[in-house]
C-alpha cells in the first residue's frame, strides 16, 4: 500500500509528528528539467469551475441583460452582485478544475496553480483559502482530500503539472486577544512587546475554554503551543527594513490572519513536515509560497532548503518554489539572493507588472519592461535568469495599482492577446491568471459607476467564471449544500447563472495558438533577449533610435502606442516578436535585427510563424499580407539590417523566425 492510500484510508489527522511517517526515496513524479518550458495558471478554486457548466447557458456577450435576472421578485442589482462577490463562497471545487483540463489543456497550459486548498475556519467565508484552520486536510467546500490526489493524477495523465499555494507565516483567525487588548479582540493594535494570549475559538467563533473538536481552534496539535504565535497585533504590513528580522512587517498579524512566531523552537520544522506530507499525498509538483516577505531570510532559506531537499529524495529534484513578496521588485530580487539555490523564482507583481500592462497598451517606455531582465536592476539577469522571473499581466490581488483587470479599460479583445504575448515571448515564465482567455472584466463601462469600490476592491478581480446561479449561504452554513438566493452569483461580467468557458473566443484562440508556437521554437524560452530599436518612415524619424512609446519629437510632443519590437536569439536563431501597442490605429516600422544571422544581400528572409489578427479570425484565405509561411525580405540601410513592417493593425502581433522549418543536418561526404 503506498502512502497516498495510506493517508487517504484515514479521516483527519490531529498529529504530523504522531500520526505522520514520511515516505522516502520512493517514485514519484518527476520535476521538469526546466521551469520556463512550461506555461502557468493560476485560479482561484472557488471562482473557476464547479464542474457543473453543462447545466447552464453560455453567456451571450451581446446580450448580457439575458443574464442579469431578477432575485426574489426585485430588479437586478449592482450592490447585491457586488455583496455576493466580496463576502460569499461560489461553489467553484476540485471537482470541477479536473473537468476542465482538456479546456486548459487545449489553451496551451501545462501547469494550473491552486489557490490554497487547506481547511478553513468553518464560520468564515474565506474563499479565498489564505485563513488556515487545519493544515493537514482540504476543505469541504472544495471537496476532499481524494478530490486533490484525483486532480494531481489526471492532470500528470495529461501532460500537466500542479502547484499548490502554502503559507508558513501566519494561520486563519484561530484564537482571540483578550477583552482588554487595545484595537479589540479580533485585530489587536500593533505592539513591539507581546500580548497575553485570549482564547481559542469554537467552530462559531466564539471564545472558547479549550480545544474539544477539529471545529475548534487550529489543527494540527503542534500548533495548539500559544508560544508559538508572536502576538504582536496588527501592524503596518510595509513597516521596517526587510533585511530586519524583527521588523514590524514581519512581527505582524496579516490583520486578523495569526502571525507564526517562527523562532520558537521546532516549529519551522512542523510546517515544513505539515507541507512536506502534501507532497507526499498528492505527488504535486511545485509550491507558490504566500507572503514570503514577512519572514526573514534565515526562516524562508531554512524552510524552502528543508522543502527541497525532501522533494528531492523523492526524485523530485527541481521542485518548484515561487515566492510571493510584496514590496516591489527590489525587494523580490533581494529575497532571491537571499534564499539562493532554496527558492526558484518571484512573482512579477511589483512594478515590473505595471509596466508589461503600460507597455501592452502603449502607454509606457518599452524599456521600462525590458530593462527589468538587466543583471544591474531589480528581478535582474539576461538569459540565464529568466527562470527567476514568473510573468503577471493580472493576479487575484494587484499589490500594486489599481485593483481591475487588464481586459477591463483594453481598447480591444486584441490588446489582451498583445497583452499575453509580452509575457509568452519575452524572458520569463509565463503565468495567466483564469479568465484573461475570456478577457473577463467586469460589467460594462456604464454600469461601473454603480459598483461599491470600483478599482479599489480585489473581489472584482474574483469573478466567477463558471457562472453560478447564487452564492452558498454566508457563514457556518456555508458548509451546506444549499444556495443563498437573496443573492446573484457573481458570474462573468455582471452576471449570474451563464459559464464563459469558451473555446471558440477569439483572445481564447490566439493564446492557445501562441502557446503552441512557444512550445515549438526552443528560442521563444530559453533564447537572449534583445529590445529592438526602430525607424519610423511616416514619422520622418528615420534613424535607428526608436523604441516604441515615450519618445519627445523636436516639437515638445510624445510619440506613444507605436510598434514594439524585441528579438529572442538562441544560438544562430533570431524569432522577431511585435506588435502595435496602439490600441485604435495602424502603425507602420523598419524593425532592426541581427545582421549577421540574417544575409541582408537581398537573399535573407524572415518567416511569419504567427499573426494574431488571422488567428482570431481563423481565416481560411491564405493570400493578404502577414499570413503565416509568408516571408519578409531582409534588407539594409546605412549599415543597418532590416525588416519592413507596413500598416500593422491595432494590437496586432506577429512573429518572425529566419529558420522556421526543424531541419535534421545533414553531412557532406
Amino acid at each position: 500500500m503506498t502512502f497516498m492510500e495510506k493517508a487517504l484510508s484515514r479521516d483527519r489527522l490531529e498529529s504530523i509528528d504522531e500520526d505522520v511517517i514520511l515516505p522516502r526515496r520512493q517514485e514519484y513524479h518527476s520535476s521538469p528539467v526546466d521551469w520556463r518550458d512550461e506555461v502557468l495558471y493560476f485560479l482561484l478554486v472557488d471562482r473557476f469551475s464547479d464542474g457543473q457548466e453543462r447545466d447552464r447557458k453560455l453567456l451571450d456577450r451581446s446580450n448580457l441583460a439575458e443574464a442579469r435576472p431578477d432575485i426574489n421578485g426585485e430588479p437586478w442589482s449592482w450592490e447585491l452582485w457586488s455583496e455576493s462577490g466580496s463576502s460569499r463562497w461560489q461553489g467553484g471545487s476540485l471537482k470541477g478544475v479536473l473537468s476542465k483540463l482538456g479546456y486548459l489543456k487545449d489553451l496551451g497550459v501545462t501547469t494550473l496553480w491552486l489557490s490554497p486548498v487547506f481547511r478553513q475556519r468553518s464560520h468564515e467565508d474565506s474563499y479565498h483559502g489564505y485563513a488556515v484552520q487545519d493544515f493537514l486536510d482540504v476543505d469541504p467546500r472544495f471537496g476532499s482530500r481524494r478530490d486533490l490526489t484525483d486532480l494531481v493524477a489526471a492532470a500528470h495523465n495529461a501532460g500537466m503539472r500542479i502547484i499548490l499555494d502554502i503559507i508558513f507565516n501566519h494561520s486563519g483567525c484561530n484564537w482571540l486577544y483578550p477583552q482588554e487588548t487595545p484595537g479589540g479582540i479580533h485585530e489587536a493594535a500593533y505592539t513591539k512587546e507581546r500580548y497575553q494570549f485570549g482564547s481559542w475559538r469554537d467552530e462559531l467563533g466564539e471564545a472558547a475554554e479549550a480545544i474539544s473538536s477539529h471545529d475548534d481552534g487550529v489543527w494540527p496539535l503542534e500548533l495548539q503551543d500559544k508560544e508559538r504565535y508572536t502576538r504582536a497585533g496588527s501592524g503596518d504590513l510595509g513597516a521596517g527594513s526587510i533585511e530586519d528580522a524583527w521588523a514590524e512587517h514581519k512581527r505582524s498579524d496579516f490583520k486578523s490572519l495569526r502571525d507564526f512566531n517562527l523562532d520558537s523552537p521546532g516549529l519551522l520544522s512542523d510546517l515544513a513536515r505539515c507541507y512536506k506530507y502534501w507532497i507526499a499525498l498528492t505527488d504535486c509538483d511545485g509550491f507558490r509560497i504566500d507572503t514570503l516577505k514577512h519572514v526573514s531570510f534565515e526562516q524562508g532559506r531554512s524552510f524552502c532548503g528543508s522543502i527541497k531537499e525532501f522533494a528531492a529524495n523523492l526524485g523530485k529534484e527541481n521542485f518548484f518554489l515561487v515566492g510571493e513578496i510584496a514590496g516591489g521588485d527590489w525587494a523580490a530580487n533581494r529575497y532571491l539572493d537571499a534564499l539562493d539555490r532554496n527558492l526558484n523564482a518571484a512573482l512579477d507583481i511589483g512594478e515590473m507588472r505595471q509596466a508589461l500592462s503600460g507597455v501592452a497598451k502603449g502607454l509606457v517606455h518599452p524599456g521600462a519592461y525590458f530593462r527589468g531582465f538587466r543583471s544591474d536592476v531589480a528581478l535582474g539577469s539576461h538569459r540565464n535568469l529568466g527562470n527567476q522571473h514568473i510573468s503577471v499581466l493580472d493576479d487575484h490581488d494587484h499589490v500594486f495599482g489599481e485593483k481591475v483587470r487588464f481586459s477591463a479599460y483594453a481598447a480591444s479583445e486584441a490588446q489582451v492577446v498583445a497583452g499575453v504575448a509580452l509575457q509568452l515571448f519575452s524572458l520569463g515564465i509565463p503565468c495567466i491568471y483564469y479568465g484573461t482567455e475570456q478577457a473577463l472584466a467586469g460589467p460594462e463601462d456604464k454600469e461601473r459607476g454603480w459598483l461599491p469600490q470600483w478599482r479599489r476592491s480585489d473581489h472584482y478581480l474574483r469573478e466567477a467564471m463558471f457562472g453560478p446561479e447564487h452564492p452558498r449561504p454566508g457563514g457556518i452554513n456555508s458548509l451546506d449544500s444549499g444556495k443563498d438566493e437573496s443573492l446573484p452569483g457573481f458570474g462573468p461580467f455582471g452576471s449570474s447563472g451563464h459559464h464563459c468557458f469558451d473555446p471558440k473566443f477569439p483572445v481564447y484562440r490566439s493564446i492557445a495558438a501562441m502557446a503552441a508556437v512557444r512550445r515549438a521554437f526552443p528560442a521563444l524560452r530559453h533564447g537572449r533577449q534583445y529590445l529592438r530599436q526602430m525607424a519610423l518612415p511616416d514619422e520622418k524619424l528615420e534613424d535607428f533610435d526608436f523604441y516604441g512609446a515615450g519618445y519627445e519629437t523636436r516639437g515638445g510632443g510624445r510619440l506613444d502606442g507605436q510598434i514594439v519590437a524585441w528579438s529572442r536569439i538562441l544560438d544562430d536563431e533570431e524569432i522577431l516578436c511585435l506588435f502595435n501597442s496602439h490600441g485604435c490605429r495602424s502603425r507602420s516600422a523598419d524593425v532592426l535585427v541581427d545582421g549577421i544571422l540574417n544575409r541582408t544581400d537581398g537573399r535573407g528572409r524572415m518567416t511569419v510563424i504567427f499573426n494574431s489578427a488571422r488567428e482570431a479570425r481563423r481565416s481560411k484565405n491564405r493570400s493578404g499580407s502577414y499570413r503565416r509561411g509568408s516571408k519578409l525580405v531582409v534588407q539594409r540601410r546605412d549599415g543597418i539590417a532590416h525588416v519592413e513592417i507596413r500598416n500593422l493593425a491595432a494590437s496586432q502581433v506577429l512573429v518572425l523566425a529566419s529558420h522556421p522549418e526543424k531541419e535534421d543536418g545533414e553531412v557532406v561526404l
